[in-house]
């Protein structure tokens, strides 16, 4: 909180706790007027992400563009990769007018050779990759009843493999930078959902290669966590719940069963996890999932509001 000081006798003083305050007042008791000025060392907490240069997949929607968004703000040079440019430049044209820097590469993550081509355009223009969020992917509803072998495998390659690749192709440059890696994964690993095989199968090997990868990079001081999300209203979140009969008292019954607030989480509270979690503030974190959820998965929801 800054205050404008006017000139006074006595000098100025900076209150960086209750004690401090209290002391400053003691002294100047005798004065007729006083002025506090109190100083925070930053009025946010500087994540030190600076110029980083960060890979966000998926990051032109939902949660991705939140992501992307809360970086920029954080100085951090955003490179999305997605499958639509225009899209993707939309994202990067919000971030410019903001003062913010990013980037783009066109891919389609779910063929292997792509993936290794948008790191190398990555690598190409900037030398250099800080951290890198694995966070494209569709709940696509191929079911154990409803699927097939295809199906199910090409759900694999749009939710997973390209976790994988992405972090393949971008660990030398990681291993260079000493950065980071976040997963956004999904509650559905945990809970299941029900007609979505091959989304919690996909999901629950995000979790699973979270663990695996902060173990072997260990040596290189690249750490790595992963982000869930359970309901986070997204425009894909808005399109499947208009698929279910009675769309809007369906919503309003999910946001009853979230028991902080009973509301949905916001991409940017998701974000502003994932910008923690790549930051050096979170310099001993590595191999965690973290659930910003409101308490959904864990919490007791029948009693949680009682």
């Amino acid at each position: 909180m800054d205050g404008a000081v006017k000139e006074l006798d006595q000098p100025l003083v900076e209150c960086k706790n209750i004690c401090h305050l209290l002391n400053f007042f003691h002294t100047c008791k005798n004065n007729l007027l006083i002025k506090v000025h109190l100083i925070y060392n930053n009025k946010n907490m500087d994540l030190n992400l600076k110029d980083k240069v960060i890979v966000v997949s998926g990051g032109a929607k939902g949660i991705g563009e939140g992501i992307v968004k809360v970086l920029a703000a954080e100085g951090a040079v955003t490179v999305i990769i997605g499958r639509n440019e225009a899209d993707n430049l939309k994202i990067v044209a919000a971030v410019e007018a903001t003062g913010g820097k990013a980037f783009q590469v066109v891919a389609e993550l779910s063929d292997p050779a792509e993936c290794e081509a948008a790191i190398k355009k990555v690598v190409g223009k900037f030398n250099r990759i800080d951290g890198l969020v694995n966070n494209a992917g569709v709940n696509d509803g191929v079911g154990l009843e409803n699927g097939n072998y295809e199906k199910f495998m090409a759900s694999l390659h749009k939710n997973l493999v390209h976790y994988y690749l992405l972090a393949h192709y971008a660990l030398p440059e990681l291993k260079r930078s000493k950065g980071s890696i976040v997963n956004i994964t999904s509650k559905t690993a945990d809970t299941g959902q029900g007609n979505t095989s091959a989304y919690a199968a996909s999901n629950g090997g995000r979790n699973a290669l979270t663990r695996e990868w902060a173990v072997e990079l260990l040596k290189y001081g690249i750490r790595v966590n992963a982000v869930v999300v359970a309901e986070c209203f997204t425009p894909l979140y808005a399109k499947w719940i208009e698929t279910l009969p009675n769309p809007q008292e369906k919503l309003k019954e999910i946001e009853a069963k979230i028991p902080l607030e009973n509301r949905m989480t916001t991409a940017e509270e998701i974000a502003n996890a994932v910008a923690f979690l790549l930051s050096s503030r979170s310099s001993h974190t590595t191999g965690q999932l973290v659930y910003v959820d409101g308490g959904y998965v864990h919490l007791d929801r029948a009693l949680a509001n009682a």
